[in-house]
């Protein structure tokens, strides 16, 4: 007999659960479907990292005598086609909990019939549903899931164990192309080894001072391990176990990853419509307004440096310091009185680690719109913040040339130069002091008449 792996968000052959289960049952198929429904939405930057991802897969398979069989289509048509094709006694998958997903491994365990969807293991370290209250309801309050999951606690990685599995390649599409990248966007190395190389490079080097330095874009000492638990090129487990006790800020940051994927598990209606339904009635500008508006921050010419700098480290890396996706988010919403959901999907269609739950959590919390209890009043200034964590204006200089000349006591406040603007930078497209005061009467307004 044999088992079929299907490969998902766990691409890796190291602290697999759901790969030794199925090892144990005879040859494995490992299986990759190209899923139209999960690629339509995703942008160039992140379907390329996939692609280079399985690429990366596929090499480690073919050094232990096997490959990947990729396949496109329906995951309900693929999945039992491939298990008939390779007499497969079961179907072993690492668990999703994400909406679609649920769904969709509903539908194959119906399309298998008779051979089993096995599910060992999840992309997480503790799987969404887990941690609840005393009482077994949701937790809504990350202060609270911490606390929980912490005491829950999580296994030790997996023993790993590649070169003894007897794989067994199938034909399939092969894996295509990259597609298409903007000019001059650079992504980050591809694959397992990547990741495992990046986490030891920030155990070295960036961990110790992770709590002083990890709100400082001009430093550049976040992990970036973000895009590689996207695609489960490293499990959360391992970095946990990498951790020790006095790193609990890092600790902290995979926690906020495990709540966002707790909450959408549990209230799935919250990756389009808004975690507190009364936020929904806020005023938002609409039309060639909000359009014009849009572009602008997403073009990254908006007259404020850090917002910029921000947007352009999007275009150019597929990627954001995680301080300034909350600057960004918070100046789209509040300053341009622009929609949430607007800015969720340009990053989804930009980020290498565009995660569902972690995107559009971290979205509504920034809006005012989500888990958090008296958020609304967090309106970041753009000004301040950027004087307090690029200070000399060394993140604002690497992405927007037009300031390059400034000292830093001018480059936060660029209009404020009695030489004027530099050239080629645009006027502010609005001032946050005013927006800030509409903004704020908007929401008492709301909660007036709810």
């Amino acid at each position: 007999m044999s088992a079929v792996l299907w490969f998902r968000r766990d691409l890796r052959l190291g602290d697999h659960p759901a790969l030794l289960a199925a090892a144990e049952e005879g040859p494995v198929v490992g299986l990759f479907v190209l899923d139209d429904a999960l690629r339509r939405p995703s942008g160039a930057p992140r379907i390329a990292f996939l692609y280079r991802t399985l690429r990366a897969l596929d090499e480690q398979l073919r050094a232990h005598g096997g490959a990947l069989t990729v396949r496109r289509g329906k995951p309900e048509n693929v999945v039992p086609a491939v298990a008939r094709e390779a007499g497969a006694s079961s179907v072993h998958i690492s668990a999703d909990f994400a909406p679609y997903g649920a769904a969709r491994d509903e539908r194959v365990t119906a399309a298998l019939g008779d051979t089993p969807l096995v599910r060992t293991g999840s992309p997480y370290a503790v799987a969404p549903g887990r941690v609840t209250k005393g009482d077994g309801t949701p937790v809504k309050v990350y202060t609270t899931f911490y606390k929980a999951w912490t005491e829950h606690g999580w296994r030790k990685p997996a023993a790993s164990r590649p070169g003894d599995v007897s794989w067994r390649p199938l034909d399939g599409t092969g894996i295509p192309d990259d597609p298409d990248l903007p000019a001059g966007l650079t992504l980050p190395e591809a694959g397992e080894a990547a990741a495992l190389a990046a986490w030891r490079r920030f155990r070295r080097g960036g961990l110790a001072g992770y709590p002083k330095e990890r709100d400082r874009p001009d430093l550049d000492h976040t992990s970036r391990m973000s895009p590689y638990l996207k695609f489960g090129s490293i499990h959360p487990r391992t970095i946990l176990a990498g951790i020790g006790p006095g790193d609990s800020a890092y600790r902290r940051e995979i926690a906020w990853r495990e709540f966002y994927a707790a909450v959408l598990h549990f209230w799935p209606e919250s990756a389009r419509e808004y975690f507190q339904p009364a936020m929904a009635k806020m005023p938002y500008v609409t039309g060639k307004a909000a359009d014009d508006a849009l572009a602008a921050w997403a073009a990254g010419r908006t007259g404020y440096p850090i917002v910029d700098a921000g947007m352009r480290q999007l275009l150019a890396e597929g990627w954001i310091h995680n301080r300034v996706r909350m600057i960004v988010a918070s100046f789209l919403v509040k300053d341009l009185h622009i929609e949430w959901t607007h800015g969720a999907r340009h990053f989804m269609r930009h980020l290498v680690d565009g995660d569902l739950a972690s995107n559009q959590h971290g979205w509504q919390w920034t809006a005012g719109t989500g888990t958090d209890a008296a958020p609304y009043f967090r309106i970041f200034n753009p000004v301040t913040q950027g004087a307090k964590f690029d200070p000399d204006g060394a993140y604002i200089r690497r992405y927007v040339p037009e300031l390059a000349g400034l000292p830093g006591r001018e480059i936060h406040e660029p209009w404020r130069r009695q030489d004027g603007l530099p050239d080629g930078y645009p006027e502010r497209m609005v001032d946050h002091a005013k927006e800030r005061n509409e903004s704020l009467a908007a929401y008492q307004s709301l909660r007036g008449r709810s």
